[in-house]
């Protein structure tokens, strides 16, 4: 059986909401500084509250786009822990049919023997070569965990 450990994580999608997110954060850390005195036509004044209110939007908006860079997949002799953006999944392959990576498909994912469909969204679409090369080595574990079942003496 194989020792390795096979680890994958999105490229570009994080390349983008870093960029995203640091983007977000400079904007609305400019728009607050803008926001002094009154408003001009008599209805309120900004003041340094409102100031700090729009900079915290703005990190909550950050925090929130860096989500999507939460996802990975961690795979090894035993089985494989899927972490999405919302959600995480420890599984040994014995419950896992197959590796799919449909054409057209976002990302890939896992056919669990009770016929469900789990996504891996830490390998998509996007990420091309990189992504395929990540099934791929997920395929090999659990053809190496097959195969460690047929052989294995009753």
């Amino acid at each position: 059986m194989s020792d390795s450990v096979v680890t994958v994580r999105p490229r570009r999608i994080r390349v983008v909401c870093w960029a995203s997110a640091a983007t977000l954060l400079v904007v609305f850390s400019l728009v607050a500084t803008s926001l002094t005195g009154a408003t001009g036509d008599g209805y309120g004044s900004f003041q340094r509250g409102d100031q700090l209110a729009m900079i915290g939007l703005g990190v909550l908006g950050a925090l929130g786009i860096l989500l999507f860079t939460r996802p990975r997949v961690v795979a090894d002799a035993k089985g494989v822990r899927v972490r999405n953006v919302i959600g995480s999944y420890e599984l040994p392959w014995e419950v896992v049919r197959g590796v799919r990576f449909d054409r057209g498909a976002p990302w890939a994912s896992l056919e669990l023997h009770d016929d469900d469909l789990l996504p891996m969204v830490a390998l998509q679409a996007a990420d091309k070569e990189r992504a395929v090369e990540g099934v791929r080595a997920l395929r090999r574990l659990h053809q190496d965990h097959l195969a460690a079942l047929t052989h294995t003496p009753r």
